[in-house]
């Protein structure tokens, strides 16, 4: 199989599914662009604003995107190639676009409303006090995942960690440029993007290796790292939104775009030929050389490649509170997951000219994120860019990515705790000033939430760091069972209302058989090997989504008896 072939012929099965599935669940929804949305209902100035779709489009992106669609596809490939696309795009056509469409359109619905309140209204207060729980759970696990990918690639790739440093320094100061010293968004971008793909060369010339400059070994250099990111999320978490989340947001998908259409062109010129076997077997040997079913370990290993619970925190933590018209709904939400979905073949491609005998050795060093920055940067030899450039480039926006992800976590971490234990009137949106009184105790407190998350973090990656390489597997089957949750509550709500309620009902009941056998495996698996902290973590998870499963169940056997 030609690569360039592979990745044209997705492309075109991305497209055409975004009109007609895309198409037909905006029907089914019943989306309507002569109702206002919360952005200008409930205007603020602060959360609430109209956004130009391009723009809301670049936001959502780049908030969801992470290195998920990069890690997980090439993770997965000792399964085959032919596993894998079949996987992301049947997975990104009816199940994950589908849940983040329907997880926005929800939220629009209901005032720019959090998932979790939406589902105050399916399972009352208990339900939706335990979905926050295990909120919280999944977006710990997000953080320390991603942390860990960030602190291996600044130590194995020091002018990463330069260019990085300088790309934040950067952003802040953007950030005070248009925001405090008024200085037209267009003028700035002009300015500072060349500045920002000026930062990949200064990296190069000064890395910034802990291992050298302390004399220590790679492991302790990672352990540095970690905590430096540590310290840098909770700032990140704390700090105005203005000073530094939005314009690294902004700033990014200029890295991204950049990354995307460098590793298409290189695809394109360089068409690579897949040597990876089609298919493996319905066991195959991972990196650790242990034998893995296909079936739920396929799925999971993909995750955020193909359906993510993520996104529905992202969709209605931030972006319904800006959509213009509803009609934005399909490409900002349908559309962002279909783009990560080519990203994953992207991925796949940047790996397929590996042996299979080959692949699983490289999985475990140097890395899924080294590989594909490799890969693709082999590729853009072919157009005429130096191969270290190119790989500097790729690590560093894969990096990029990977912070967006690990601060937004940190910061919607320190929400989801705050709003457990808010006292609010539960017939007002949250957001309302006049909600009533909130209860000022050190357990809403945004340092607080912001320490004990950061500090959980810590406990994951620093109190065992040989159990902490195992996290990837934790945080995709939460991950993916925060989906099918998700996907739970959208059917009960879709059916109390009437509507097409099967376009959810099916992917939900795929997604929680999977996400429960992989934790289940994952659960047992911990016990047996000693290692009770992933143990315990994957227990309370299953537990939780236990009773929410069954609160659901209950609700809906009201429900149709009601009808």
């Amino acid at each position: 199989m030609n690569g360039a072939l592979l990745l044209a012929a997705s492309i075109v099965v991305f497209t055409v599914a975004y009109f007609v599935y895309g198409g037909l669940l905006s029907r089914l929804l019943g989306i309507d662009s002569s109702r206002e949305t919360p952005a200008h209902t409930q205007s603020d100035g602060i959360d609430f604003v109209p956004a130009h779709p391009a723009v809301l489009f670049g936001h959502h992106f780049a908030s969801i995107a992470g290195a998920g669609p990069i890690v997980g596809p090439i993770a997965a490939a000792y399964f085959g190639w032919g596993a894998v696309v079949a996987w992301v795009i049947i997975g990104c056509i009816f199940i994950g676009a589908v849940h983040d469409m329907v997880s926005l359109f929800l939220s629009v619905r209901h005032g720019g409303r959090s998932i979790a309140s939406v589902i105050e209204l399916v399972l009352g207060r208990y339900g939706k006090t335990l979905f926050l729980i295990f909120c919280w759970s999944t977006l710990i696990l997000v953080c320390a995942e991603f942390t860990r990918q960030v602190a291996v690639t600044f130590v194995h790739h020091p002018e990463v960690a330069s260019a990085s440093l300088l790309f934040i320094a950067l952003a802040v100061v953007f950030g005070v440029m248009v925001n405090r010293l008024h200085v037209p968004v267009l003028a700035a971008t002009l300015v500072f993007v060349p500045v920002m793909f000026g930062c990949i060369w200064l990296g190069t010339k000064a890395p910034l290796d802990f291992a050298k400059l302390f004399g220590i070994s790679a492991d302790k250099a990672q352990m540095v790292w970690t905590l430096v990111l540590l310290a840098y999320c909770f700032l990140a978490s704390t700090l105005p939104v203005w000073l530094l989340l939005q314009p690294r947001d902004y700033l990014n998908s200029y890295l991204l775009y950049a990354m995307m259409a460098l590793g298409f062109a290189g695809v394109f010129v360089a068409r690579p030929e897949i040597s990876l076997d089609a298919f493996a077997g319905w066991h195959a040997a991972n990196a650790a050389g242990v034998s893995q079913p296909l079936f739920p370990i396929l799925f999971i290993t993909i995750a955020c490649g193909a359906c993510s619970g993520f996104h529905a925190l992202v969709a209605s933590g931030t972006t319904s509170k800006q959509i213009d018209d509803e009609r934005h709904i399909r490409p900002v939400a349908y559309g962002g997951m279909l783009l990560e979905g080519v990203l994953a073949i992207l991925a796949l491609v940047a790996v397929g000219t590996f042996k299979q005998a080959d692949l699983a050795p490289k999985l475990a060093s140097p890395g899924p994120v080294s590989l594909f920055a490799g890969g693709l940067a082999g590729f853009c030899t072919k157009i005429g860019i130096p191969e270290q450039a190119g790989f500097t480039f790729m690590s560093l926006a894969v990096s990029a990515f990977l912070m967006t992800s690990v601060d937004t976590a940190t910061r919607l971490a320190r929400f989801t705790w705050q709003e457990m234990f808010a006292s609010v009137a539960r017939d007002r949106p949250p957001h309302n000033p006049q909600e009533g009184r909130r209860e000022n105790t050190i357990l809403r407190n945004m340092y607080f939430a912001t320490a004990l998350s950061v500090g959980l973090v810590a406990l994951l990656l620093l109190g065992n760091p040989t159990a902490a390489k195992n996290l990837w597997n934790v945080f995709a089957s939460a991950n993916q069972l925060l989906a099918g949750l998700t996907l739970f509550t959208a059917s009960l709500w879709l059916y109390k209302n009437k509507r097409a309620w099967w376009v959810t009902l099916f992917p939900m009941l795929f997604m929680l058989a999977v996400s429960s056998c992989g934790l289940y495996l994952l659960c047992t698996g911990s016990w047996k090997a000693g290692n009770a902290v992933l143990g315990v973590v994957t227990a309370i998870l299953l537990a939780l989504a236990a009773v929410l499963v069954a609160m659901s169940i209950v609700t809906f056997t009201k429900a149709r008896r009601a009808n």
